[in-house]
């Protein structure tokens, strides 16, 4: 189950002292306009946070971190492509400002989600033992750091909100996916509610069938390959784990559950987009960031 954790996460809003820090430090390395529900999870247990990013961040201003990342959000499109759009939108009046921000937000978490599914299988193997990482000067160079500007702000609503109605719609998407905390992606597109309604009555259906779980599992799988690929070796001292506040056992549960939710997720946001956009269009990053040789030569 996602979310095992019986600790509250720590909203943007609340983040104090270090743990602000790595917000900053997280929005800014892997160029999002948010702090996700993993990060804010794992901030609730002490010091580990901070201890953990400060082990991964070398590797995830790399070059390599990207792409492995771009590899997972191409594999998830060419997964999904084969059912087509899912015409949520033909079910739904939305005005044309309503359309833009829905296909920004859904651009944001289609940007972002491979990203986290990297770094949480990195973080499992590094509590499982496992060093990550191999040396290699190959994709090290480092990505600019920043948000890019037209990235759709991740404001989201409320994890409590007050029509009833949404209540509901989040009772039944934490029901079906076994989530104990509603994702960042399904608080944000309930900014529209009735988008979010139709979106998961299309999803719904889908989630549960060998198909989806089968490619759900094949992104896991290839996700903790390119994380032991990634080009600075890392390790994790357990006793340092101990010593910043957090419980070993429980750190690994909850870290389990976002390897085993984010697959699914990016499938999820993958199929949505198949409304707004063509395959070959959403096999690439909606958020590019240069290249290692335009870095280089000077090319912008």
């Amino acid at each position: 189950m996602f979310g095992l954790s019986k600790k509250q996460p720590i909203a943007e809003h609340e983040a104090t002292g270090e743990i602000e820090r790595v917000y900053y430090e997280i929005k800014q390395s892997l160029r999002v306009t948010g702090v996700n529900l993993n990060f804010r999870t794992w901030a609730a247990y002490g010091e580990f946070l901070p201890l953990v990013w400060d082990v991964m961040r070398p590797n995830v201003e790399t070059w390599a971190f990207e792409s492995a990342a771009d590899r997972l959000r191409s594999d998830a499109v060419r997964s999904v492509a084969e059912l087509g759009p899912p015409a949520v939108r033909s079910h739904v009046s939305l005005g044309e400002s309503q359309s833009f921000q829905i296909r920004a937000a859904l651009d944001l978490y289609h940007y972002v989600n491979p990203k986290l599914l990297v770094f949480s299988s990195a973080v499992l193997l590094l509590l499982q033992g496992e060093e990550v990482g191999r040396a290699t000067t190959q994709e090290a160079d480092r990505l600019p750091r920043g948000v890019p500007p037209t990235m759709y702000s991740m404001e989201m609503e409320s994890e409590q909100p007050d029509d009833e109605h949404l209540m509901e719609l989040y009772r039944d998407i934490k029901n079906s996916l076994s989530l104990r905390s509603i994702n960042s992606d399904y608080r944000t597109l309930a900014l529209w509610p009735d988008y979010l309604s139709a979106a998961w009555q299309a999803l719904k259906p889908l989630v549960q069938t060998p198909m989806h779980q089968d490619a759900a599992n094949q992104l896991r799988e290839t996700a903790l390959t390119l994380a032991r690929g990634l080009p600075y070796p890392v390790s994790l001292d357990l006793q340092a784990v101990k010593d910043a506040g957090a419980e070993i056992e429980e750190v690994v549960e909850i870290t389990e559950s976002f390897v085993q939710l984010l697959p699914g997720l990016i499938l999820n946001m993958a199929r949505l987009q198949l409304d707004w956009r063509e395959v070959a269009e959403l096999e690439e990053s909606p958020f590019p960031a240069p290249s290692p040789q335009f870095e280089k030569e000077g090319v912008s």
